[in-house]
């Protein structure tokens, strides 16, 4: 299954409103936690558990470094399936 790209706005307050088919799909309640993590035109949220968990560092870790990998021209072309397949390990 296909994820479609999402769009949001900021409000003045610098609030983004999470789509309610993204809210829905990783069961995104009220008061969620997320880590976050931005670069210079990309900013990368992951849904956690309070307090943040080890997995959850890991993880975070891993895309950070693969944002580096893909931003310096270092990276593998994926089938769709396929990556959908390795994004579901993390």
């Amino acid at each position: 299954m296909e994820t479609a790209v999402e769009v949001t706005k900021m409000s003045s307050k610098g609030q983004i409103v999470l789509p309610k088919d993204v809210r829905a799909k990783l069961t995104i309640k009220k008061g969620a936690f997320f880590a976050l993590k931005a670069t210079d035109k990309v900013v990368l949220l992951k849904k956690i558990d309070n307090p943040i968990l080890k997995e959850d560092i890991k993880t975070l870790k891993e895309v950070d470094k693969a944002w580096n990998d893909i931003e310096r021209g270092r990276f593998r072309a994926l089938s769709a399936a396929a990556f959908l397949k390795k994004l579901a390990t993390w």
